[in-house]
């Protein structure tokens, strides 16, 4: 006679039906924990994602020198066109609301010390002409390396300015690298560009206040708006005729 289960076998703690359950309890439990595993997958952090190049090389800013060396020959009397141009593009970074002191530095015991006083003097006429108050600049000497060198005039501010860290660094071979790793100089340069170009430094600190709304302007704009026009200044611009 062939062997029979009874019909109340899966209730049975010892049944073939309920030894199963242990099991798919286990299988179910570990599904969860793997599906909980991968909903968190983006607070893991790989070894392996390359750097970032703004955290190698974050944008700073910081009082830096700006300095000009003005070469002087020993025939010069005074300040010459050259020195006029390239002083006056060297004050156009100048800050005149925060006035800082402009150094007017004039070699002593170079073969062109006389020339240089000369033209130091216009210097200093020139630069209180562009803006920088008297009292803001200061004149000083410095030693010349040889009396037959002729040394330059050195004219120096320091102003807030938005910098990097210096860009050249290779320390590692690039191609001994394991990591897949950005290497050091990757986007120095990149930085250092994107610094240059931004004419206020402070705006990398936080935004500027909103300025006051012109309130007039705003009322025609909406005018033209409402009666569904098209400003004078669109049209102009436009090459679709209406």
């Amino acid at each position: 006679m062939a062997n029979t289960v009874p019909h109340d076998a899966a209730e049975m703690p010892g049944g073939r039906l309920g030894a199963r359950r242990p099991a798919t309890a286990l299988l179910a439990a570990l599904t969860v924990a793997l599906l909980a595993g991968c909903a968190n997958r983006d607070s893991v952090t790989v070894g392996s994602v390359p750097d970032d190049y703004r955290t190698n090389h974050p944008i700073m800013i910081a009082e830096k020198e700006e300095v000009i060396d003005l070469p002087v020959a020993s025939g010069d009397r005074g300040m010459t066109h050259t020195h006029k141009v390239a002083l006056d593009g060297f004050l156009d970074g100048y800050d005149r609301s925060a006035t800082p002191l402009v150094t007017i530095s004039v070699p002593q015991g170079s073969g062109n010390d006389l020339a240089a006083a000369d033209a130091a003097a216009d210097f200093r006429r020139f630069i209180h002409s562009r803006g920088v108050p008297a009292s803001r600049i200061m004149m000083s000497s410095y030693s010349a390396p040889a009396v037959e060198v002729s040394a330059p005039v050195r004219v120096s501010y320091t102003a807030m300015r938005a910098q990097t860290n210096k860009c050249g660094r290779w320390p590692d071979d690039l191609a001994n690298d394991s990591d897949n790793k950005h290497y050091a100089d990757f986007g120095c340069s990149y930085q250092n560009n994107l610094a240059a170009q931004v004419a206020n430094p402070s705006d990398l600190l936080g935004p500027r206040k909103q300025t006051e709304v012109d309130a007039e302007n705003r009322d025609a704009v909406i005018d033209v708006y409402r009666g569904r026009g098209i400003a004078d200044e669109f049209l102009d611009k436009s090459e679709v005729q209406y």
